[in-house]
């Protein structure tokens, strides 16, 4: 006997705007028109989701010619239908139940009928959109087509393509047109169609839509609880207005970024902690095939999407890194758009985005020990203010374990502030050039090193001076996550920065008096970035952590390893590795709840290892200021220290310990410039 299954709210959230009574009224109407509907033939195998779709409860796309279903392929799995169907119990409309693929399309087309509009067709044009949208007249996030900025030195003039703006325009592809924004600015807008598998678009953004149903909107506002406010490069408001018409609006690769990032808080959310978790692994995999596709047709999203992406750790932070800068720059974000006539909220979005660049520029490039892809000369874009901030106090979720909105902004401007520092530290005390000069041209290289590093130093400590008293470690609001820590660690991770070039030029400084000076700056800093990670709170672990903090917390361990190296009397070789040895056991202990600290470990473990094939080599060097000493190093990590997590200290404390204090090669001698080293003491200065 035919029976009839109902989709509903809970398996397809296109019903959440269906009304129950027309829903039963559409379904009547197409029972009666559409008789195959409700056909009791059983369905051949292709008609039904193979056996492992049919297990995910996800829908079964099979491309034309293809021997597997689009999922099956992406998994290397077999796509088989060798299990039977379970045979369904007969129920009334409106029982909860699987939705028959063929029904829901045909309620959709009925309800289409019904209203004038089509569900199924996304916007084509945002600029005919009826009623209030922020998207009119949107340039980098158009639905079907997408805008190339022209470049004063390339094939096209920039000089004539002023005076051809229009719809049709001589001499360019077809569909091709020029958009003005500036006197100086002008962009080629191109068709979306016609570029690398561009037919695909809506089969993706069903099956990533398919991978997490009916958690969609669950998990969208998930992110803007956690992830957005510490980390806004999107637009809330313009994402969310394109997702209540459709999630065929998104670029794929935007759509699933946001979903696998948000998946890392899904026991935040009351309404995901108890349902399963989508699977991950295949949202990852069809985000990094959408995203090889869509920089053919770039838009914002598409560095969106790359950014997020991004901050999961993978293996092609370097390469995607680059690429998303030529992308970038293919949208004019390098460029100032404070005069160009487009949308407020967009150049705002457009300055957070770009600022979010060149953060990920710059610490990639550190993590990476590479050269960079910016440069100064060739960035014009204006410093971060509040009104390019959309969201405020307004906007501040009050359910437990969300992120303060404008704690995140201060924090977002604050960072970009530091990477600007930490930019001109890898350009002077980094560049290949600068290794190379200082080689060639300076005898004492440590002093000159000083030098160069004394504004950087200077700089550093004004910034932190002036931190506002909202990112202070310990302000964290009752039931918050504060993502916080991320920020402190950075500035921790500059300063270890600006200080490991110095250390190691010491086994050739021939100057006692100012090793020992660079010695006990070097430990003052190790003890208090380390303090800082002992002083971090599971409201700071369980929040949003920037992508180069795994990197972070695993360059003070082994910045402690290469200052081992450095010292020539067994007290103070004992106290370097008994200190590296406690803070690898915070790390060890926090790890449960942030698992990227696994890398951190990893890292720490390889400077160890390698350090201890250079021990014997660098305490004999004659350099004029230690003595020999057997290397004892391999003997201190058998035992780990008692573990001191989370202790009540003020971590901006930065003495070093009196235990510490008492190590004779690190006390501070009487220097005849000592004066000129005045910026360098190892009281910083930065207390709140």
């Amino acid at each position: 006997m035919a029976f009839l299954t109902s989709p509903t709210k809970n398996q397809d959230p296109w019903f959440e705007s269906v009304s129950p009574i027309e829903r039963t009224a559409i379904e009547a109407d197409v029972i009666r028109n559409d008789p195959a509907s409700i056909s009791s033939e059983p369905k051949a195998s292709r008609n039904r989701p193979c056996d492992a779709c049919r297990k995910r409860k996800s829908r079964c796309v099979v491309n034309e010619g293809a021997a597997k279903c689009v999922l099956c392929e992406f998994r290397s799995h077999d796509c088989t239908f060798l299990e039977n169907t379970l045979p369904r119990k007969r129920k009334s409309l409106h029982c909860e139940d699987e939705p028959d693929r063929s029904l829901n399309t045909n309620v959709r087309r009925r309800l289409s009928e019904r209203s004038g509009q089509s569900t199924d067709q996304t916007v084509e044009d945002y600029a005919q959109l009826k009623g209030p949208s922020l998207l009119k007249r949107t340039l980098g996030l158009q639905r079907r087509r997408y805008g190339l900025h022209i470049g004063h030195s390339g094939h096209i003039e920039p000089v004539w393509a002023r005076f051809n703006c229009g719809p049709v325009t001589p001499g360019l592809p077809q569909g091709a047109s020029f958009r003005r924004v500036s006197d100086s600015d002008v962009f080629v807008l191109h068709p979306d169609q016609g570029t690398e598998l561009y037919e695909d678009e809506v089969d993706d953004l069903d099956a990533i839509e398919d991978l997490v149903a009916p958690h969609g909107r669950a998990l969208i506002n998930l992110y803007f609880r956690i992830v957005h406010p510490s980390f806004p490069i999107l637009h809330k408001k313009v994402y969310l207005e394109k997702y209540e018409r459709t999630h065929r609006e998104f670029s794929p690769v935007l759509l699933a970024a946001v979903y696998i990032l948000a998946t890392d808080y899904w026991s935040y959310s009351l309404e995901l902690s108890a349902s399963a978790a989508p699977d991950v692994k295949s949202l990852e995999i069809l985000a990094w095939k959408c995203l090889n596709c869509a920089i053919y047709r770039p838009k914002l999203s598409t560095v969106e999407a790359g950014l997020l992406l991004l901050q999961r750790s993978n293996q092609r932070s370097w390469p995607l890194t680059a690429q998303m800068v030529a992308v970038g720059q293919d949208l004019g974000l390098h460029r100032d758009c404070t005069g160009w006539d487009i949308p407020g909220w967009e150049k705002g979005l457009r300055k957070r985005l770009a600022w979010a660049l060149f953060m990920q520029d710059k610490w990639c490039s550190l993590m990476q020990g590479r050269p960079s892809h910016i440069f100064k000369a060739d960035w014009s874009v204006q410093p971060l203010v509040e009104q390019d901030f959309p969201e405020n106090f307004a906007d501040e979720n009050e359910e437990e374990g969300s992120t303060e909105v404008e704690k995140g902004r201060t924090l977002y401007t604050s960072m970009v502030a530091l990477t600007e520092i930490l930019s001109d530290i890898l350009i002077s005390l980094y560049s290949g050039r600068t290794e190379e000069d200082l080689v060639r041209q300076y005898p004492n290289e440590t002093t000159q090193i000083l030098m160069q590093a004394k504004p950087l130093q200077i700089r550093l400590k004004e910034w932190y001076a002036k931190l506002p008293q909202c990112l202070s470690i310990e302000r964290i609001k009752l039931r918050k996550l504060s993502s916080s820590g991320y920020l402190h660690l950075a500035y921790w991770a500059t300063e270890t920065t600006l200080h490991r070039c110095i250390v190691r030029t010491l086994p050739t400084c021939s100057d006692s008096d100012l090793v020992r000076i660079c010695q006990h700056a070097a430990t003052a800093r190790l003890d208090s970035a380390m303090d800082f990670v002992r002083s971090l709170r599971p409201e700071h672990w369980e929040s949003f952590w920037y992508f180069a903090s795994e990197f972070n917390f695993g360059l003070i361990g082994l910045f402690e390893t290469l200052f081992s190296t450095t010292l020539f009397s067994d007290k103070d070789i004992t106290a370097s590795m008994s200190r590296l040895d406690q803070y690898l056991w915070t790390l060890k202990m926090a790890k449960k709840n942030a698992g990227f600290l696994e890398r951190s470990i990893s890292m720490i473990d390889l400077a160890v290892a390698s350090s201890k094939q250079l021990t014997y080599q660098t305490k004999h060097t004659p350099n004029g200021h230690g003595e020999d000493a057997p290397d004892q190093r391999t003997e201190q990590r058998e035992v780990l220290p008692e573990p001191i997590i989370y202790p009540n200290q003020d971590y901006f404390n930065i003495q070093s310990p009196p235990h510490e204090q008492s190590i004779s090669a690190l006390q501070p001698a009487s220097y005849q410039d000592l004066a000129d080293y005045a910026f360098f003491d190892a009281e910083l200065s930065v207390e709140q």
